[in-house]
């Protein structure tokens, strides 16, 4: 394979538990039913701008989202700088591609600023020819636009191109793109749940990453 497209929470870093933290403490500044650690973890690879609508039954007005939003990613940061770490054995991974040559992409489902400072706080962004994040498309996953982005900025084959997720929702928009997909189980979904969406490869550990 020549070009890797990967997705970011739960497949190149462990954020622990700050996704869990800041949605439920955005929440509570909200005065709303705080949602499950299991319910957050599902919904994670979908935008907050989508998920959060499917964790309560409540109305918001544009203003009211908007604030909720901007609450969750002031706690995300606050939260991020004591729990965001690569995956074990992951920066080798990426180093021996880039000594490969490989083309390698994040896309994200959390805003291209948040996604940049991050790849950046993980010292690993250099690895990267573009990140694509949630502000750069107008459907979210697991619509294909991200990938067909990344594919026509980029100029690249779509039967040259993988997309490497840990939820369905990366399988699921990989396959609408038309490029080869692989799941990985160290993530937010288990396997169980990654085989029923059929991924071209399924991998159990980091380093097998550079046996596609």
């Amino acid at each position: 394979m020549k070009n890797y497209i990967f997705d970011f929470d739960g497949t190149l870093a462990n954020s622990g538990k700050t996704a869990i933290l800041a949605t439920q403490a955005a929440f509570k500044d909200f005065d709303l039913p705080l949602p499950a650690a299991a319910d957050i973890e599902y919904y994670m690879g979908v935008p907050i701008e989508v998920s959060f609508k499917k964790m309560t039954d409540k109305e918001f007005t544009s203003a009211q989202f908007a604030e909720l939003i901007s609450l969750f990613r002031v706690h995300y940061k606050a939260f991020e700088s004591e729990n965001l770490v690569l995956f074990p054995e992951m920066e080798h991974v990426l180093e021996k591609m880039s000594v490969a040559n490989k083309s390698m992409f994040v896309l994200s489902s959390k805003h291209s600023v948040a996604l940049n400072r991050n790849l950046e706080q993980l010292n690993v962004l250099q690895h990267f020819q573009a990140v694509c994040g949630s502000d750069q498309v107008k459907k979210y996953k697991p619509a294909p636009d991200g990938i067909l982005h990344i594919l026509e900025a980029n100029n690249l084959k779509k039967n040259e191109t993988i997309m490497i997720g840990d939820a369905i929702y990366d399988l699921q928009m990989g396959r609408t793109a038309g490029v080869f997909t692989c799941g990985v189980t160290w993530g937010a979904h288990a396997s169980s749940l990654l085989e029923k969406e059929k991924p071209d490869y399924l991998v159990d550990k980091v380093i097998d990453l550079l046996k596609i």
